[in-house]
């Protein structure tokens, strides 16, 4: 009767966890200093009323307002409108124009540097352009009632004023593309010849080939895009602002959301109780649904993603 002998485990050198300590704690301090720390802040001050100079315990109260505030919810439902509809339309619009580049046999580095230059223009200045291009009497309108279509106000009109951000969003597909661009190069040519000779057509080659190879690309895309849009603020500040004519000039005192709150993002509504009103406190609570709503979507996304690569990779 024969005994197998295990070689015993290599001891580890004392001090070695102190080492590996001791090159982490740059992360670990910015970790604590950037993250924790301002996350725990935020769940405390979210119990306090809060306005920079008194600090008083409510305990739920800001809870309870949130549950009560009706631009609140407004705000959420147009912040998910956007995760819904823009993020998809921009990262399928990407993708398309990045597949067309692939196949563009002559002027291929002209068109890339068109489709990317938006990405370049600064995000004020593209979007007080972008208001003006599609004002009523502006270029993009007339083209449209050129060919016996009544144009609409895009951003004068609550139900048109989240499509033209969405369009505003695939103007700037610069950096989307060239990801998508990078990978669809990427994609081993002997795949496409292989399935060219099983009879595979271009639509059955995109869907088997494509698609799985691009797969991690795509992931990354949809859930960055997903953040942007929860965390969308800019663009609908500048073109609701540029659109309504309102400064904050003494006697008038211009609120986020023109027209008709249809462009208000969660962002824009913390932007305005924090930095305006001051309510410090109602704020943070704002800022803790934002972030447990990042999260959320994230870990969601990811999950499908993985059970999408799995049953493809099964499949195969």
């Amino acid at each position: 009767m024969s005994s197998i002998t295990r070689a015993a485990p290599p001891l580890r050198p004392r001090g070695e966890g102190l080492k590996a300590l001791l090159w982490m704690s740059p992360w670990l301090v910015g970790f604590a200093v950037f993250f924790v720390y301002p996350l725990a802040a935020t769940v405390y001050f979210s119990f306090q009323r809060y306005d920079l100079f008194t600090l008083e315990f409510t305990g739920l109260d800001n809870y309870r307002y949130f549950l009560h505030d009706d631009r609140a919810w407004t705000s959420i439902k147009n912040t998910l409108w956007l995760v819904v509809f823009m993020v998809p339309a921009q990262v399928l619009f990407g993708l398309a124009v990045a597949q067309l580049l692939t196949r563009l046999k002559a002027g291929a580095g002209f068109f890339r540097t068109v489709f990317y230059l938006p990405s370049l223009v600064p995000l004020v200045a593209g979007t007080v352009s972008f208001v003006f291009l599609m004002n009523p009497s502006g270029p993009l309108n007339q083209i449209i009632e050129f060919f016996g279509v009544a144009a609409p106000d895009w951003f004068g009109d609550k139900d048109w004023a989240k499509p033209g951000l969405t369009l505003l969003a695939m103007w700037g597909i610069g950096n989307t593309m060239m990801i998508f661009l990078a990978a669809l190069l990427d994609v081993p040519k002997h795949l496409y010849e292989a399935a060219a000779i099983d009879g595979a057509g271009g639509w059955r080659q995109f869907r088997s080939i494509t698609l799985p190879t691009i797969s991690p690309v795509l992931m990354f895309s949809t859930v960055t895009g997903v953040i942007y849009a929860l965390q969308y603020f800019t663009q609908a500040m500048i073109a609701s602002r540029v659109a309504s004519g309102v400064t904050d000039s003494p006697g008038s005192a211009f609120v986020p959301g023109y027209p008709e709150m249809s462009t208000l993002t969660l962002p824009q509504w913390l932007f305005q109780m924090g930095f305006r009103d001051f309510s410090m406190g109602y704020a943070c609570v704002l800022a803790l649904l934002l972030f447990a709503a990042s999260m959320i979507f994230t870990l969601v996304l990811l999950r499908q993603f993985r059970a999408l690569t799995d049953d493809e990779g099964g499949n195969r």
